[in-house]
């Protein structure tokens, strides 16, 4: 199945500017519609419906909520020639729990496309989380760090493969992209035991004309940094991983591989579960 409709998590942020970007980068060449969201919540510290609330006051609410969402769209249009989508390029937002709303939207999209939040690069009631959109979407989420460059000289994808199930969802959602990037290195840490044999997964993805190789790294202090030291190595175009293959709670209380290579990898990471 091709690509032919992506949503970009846009909340104004200089991340998620990042993100449409290489949302656009990827809809280049015809046929592929992308959309921009501004998921937002009601941003108030006081129920503005409630009878006691003076009338004045919900209008000076109403104003300031306003006045975000007109600041967020105004980012958006002004990013609009540059990305020369044309009537392939839209912009519609959304109230209610934000991550929940993107969430729930994603599902109607083949793929999502969202910045690494910053603390303190959003208004608090637009601002994101990755990691949760992720587990509730249902569909592939490519995360990109802040001032992502995909025109840059990047070498070939990376798949981060120990045979779960998270890494099976991904390797499929990502099979679209990886056919673009041409080259592929299938990366298993040492130490890891595999249900199934690696060679099985190089068939499967030169089926799909995707030029793929094995390397087996050396652990280094725990998974995350082994496959972070990979990245900064090589450079790759993007990093395909699996999500949460244990519960997010142990993956919060422990530091898990997903927190910890998304907050400090420097490429995008296509995450699905």
């Amino acid at each position: 199945m091709k690509i032919r409709n992506i949503l970009v998590a846009f909340n104004g942020s200089a991340s998620a500017e990042t993100a449409l970007r290489y949302a656009a980068s990827l809809a280049r060449g015809g046929g592929v519609r992308v959309t921009a969201l501004l998921a937002h919540s009601a941003h108030e510290t006081v129920d503005s419906h409630g009878a006691w609330v003076p009338a004045r006051a919900r209008q000076i609410i109403a104003e300031a909520n306003s006045e975000i969402i007109d600041a967020v769209r105004s980012k958006f249009e002004a990013l609009r020639p540059e990305l020369a989508l044309d009537e392939r390029l839209r912009f519609v937002e959304a109230s209610g729990r934000v991550d929940m709303v993107v969430a729930a939207t994603a599902r109607g999209f083949d793929i999502l496309v969202l910045g690494r939040p910053h603390a303190g690069d959003a208004d608090e009631h637009v601002i994101l989380h990755p990691d949760r959109i992720a587990l509730m979407s249902g569909r592939p989420v490519v995360v990109v760090p802040q001032g992502y460059d995909r025109e840059a000289c990047h070498s070939e994808a990376a798949i981060a493969w120990d045979g779960s199930r998270a890494a099976g969802r991904a390797l499929y959602d990502s099979l679209q992209l990886l056919e673009k990037e041409g080259r592929v290195t299938l990366l298993t840490v040492e130490g890891t035991r595999l249900p199934r044999p690696v060679q099985e997964v190089l068939d499967h993805l030169a089926l799909h004309e995707v030029d793929a190789r094995h390397e087996e790294l050396a652990l280094q202090h725990g998974v995350a940094r082994t496959l972070l030291a990979f990245m900064r190595e090589q450079d790759p175009g993007f990093l395909v991983m699996g999500a949460y293959e244990h519960s997010k709670f142990r993956e919060d209380f422990f530091g898990g591989v997903t927190a910890r290579v998304l907050n400090q990898i420097d490429i995008p990471v296509l995450l699905s579960h």
